[in-house]
């Protein structure tokens, strides 16, 4: 089979899907590949190192898409929504695509994907069980956000983040309060450990309290109701609006007094949950800052503005769009290894293998056959048509 690279179009990506170091495992399993000019240039990978491990550099892109059996991507279609439109007239029937696609917030693109009978393997949806965890892009992703968001933090607080006491009086530590305990939270609490900071944490899950203090963070007790605060995949749980209310109530204590907030709660699929409003941020000290790791899906802070920096009452709050593609080098890195994985459970003997019998390949497949096959897709596309129909 041959596996094609090409360079992301999604302004600012600087991801690249495989890196050289994981050409060696694909041939081994019988793959050739082929990989798109500059490809991993500004993620640190140029053409020289593909070439030294035995992949191909194309003339072009389109030579990429017309010979590829299968081909990577960081963002396709659907998470890259405007430039990511050029590569449908690329696709072909049985021709299968690699990549984040965001099924769940742009069911469209899948469809659109469907009709060039090419097959989409969207690896956001990479189910949370014990044998894909090598596979799972968004944990890998959420661990780089995590502790990027705290360097961001660090960078921008007008105090050092240790306690340091010198000759010239004592520092006190920063105070940083991490909302979501999934794993860009705890890689979160983790990075700001390290740089010194008292940390304290909050998740609506209580079965992440021994995670957080394992860390060595403070986890933020609150008397709510909990219980169906977690699906069967692990993720949190949209919860309703007198939950959120309460909550809300809850927390502007612990955020009043904080240097630093750092909020993750992120659901796929869905507009993340307003968890710090203009009151909590209006109660910080003039200096603080709050880091939105759910930027992209609207945000947690009510203020927050997707890829901008806004200062309200002189605390600046920061939402970042794509914090992976800040440290592409690891990035990609982390990415490329579950690609790399996902294809050995694909075609671990150079054939693409569509079983739809195994879970993993049924949860990830999104087109097969000009359909949309993926069951949680086709139900928000026929929501869609039933909305369209009735007005």
């Amino acid at each position: 089979m041959i596996i094609g690279v090409v360079k992301e179009t999604f302004p600012g990506e600087r991801r690249v899907a495989l890196v050289p170091s994981s050409v060696t495992a694909l041939q081994k399993m019988k793959h050739e590949v082929l990989v798109e000019p500059g490809a991993g240039l500004e993620a640190g990978y140029p053409d020289s190192e593909y070439q030294e491990k035995g992949a191909k550099i194309a003339a072009s892109r389109d030579e990429v898409w017309k010979n590829a059996d299968t081909v990577l991507q960081v963002r396709s279609l659907g998470s890259n929504p405007e430039a990511g439109q050029a590569d449908l007239a690329q696709m072909r029937r049985g021709q299968a695509v690699l990549g984040m696609a965001d099924p769940l917030s742009s069911p469209d693109a899948a469809r659109k994907v469907a009709e060039t009978g090419a097959l989409l393997f969207s690896l956001e949806l990479v189910p949370r069980i014990t044998r894909a965890q090598s596979m799972d892009v968004l944990s890998s992703m959420a661990t780089i956000a995590g502790y990027k968001a705290v360097m961001m933090a660090a960078n921008r607080l007008p105090k050092m983040f240790p306690l340091m006491m010198t000759a010239a009086g004592t520092l006190r530590a920063a105070h940083v309060f991490i909302v979501g305990a999934g794993v860009a939270g705890l890689q979160a609490i983790g990075s700001a450990r390290k740089l010194g900071a008292i940390v304290e944490a909050y998740d609506v899950r209580p079965v992440v309290k021994e995670q957080v203090q394992s860390l060595g963070a403070k986890f933020v007790e609150m008397e709510l109701e909990t219980d169906a605060a977690e699906d069967k995949g692990g993720y949190a749980k949209e919860q309703g609006e007198e939950f959120l209310r309460k909550q809300r109530e809850l927390m502007t204590k612990v955020v009043s007094h904080s240097d630093v907030v750092i909020t993750t709660a992120a659901i796929p699929g869905r507009k993340a949950p307003i968890l710090v409003t203009r009151d909590m941020v209006e109660a910080m000290a003039p200096g603080s800052i709050v880091v939105d790791l759910a930027a992209e899906r609207g945000g947690n802070c009510e203020l927050t503005k997707p890829g901008e920096e806004v200062l309200h009452n002189g605390v600046l709050i920061l939402g970042p769009d794509n914090p992976p593609s800040a440290i592409p080098y690891h990035a990609s890195q982390m990415f490329s290894n579950n690609v790399t994985t996902f294809l050995k459970h694909l075609a671990p003997e150079g054939e693409l293998k569509v079983d739809l019998e195994d879970e993993i390949t049924r949860d990830t497949l999104v087109t097969k056959d000009g359909d949309v096959i993926q069951a949680r897709v086709k139900e928000l596309l026929g929501a869609a048509a039933g909305a369209g129909g009735g007005a």
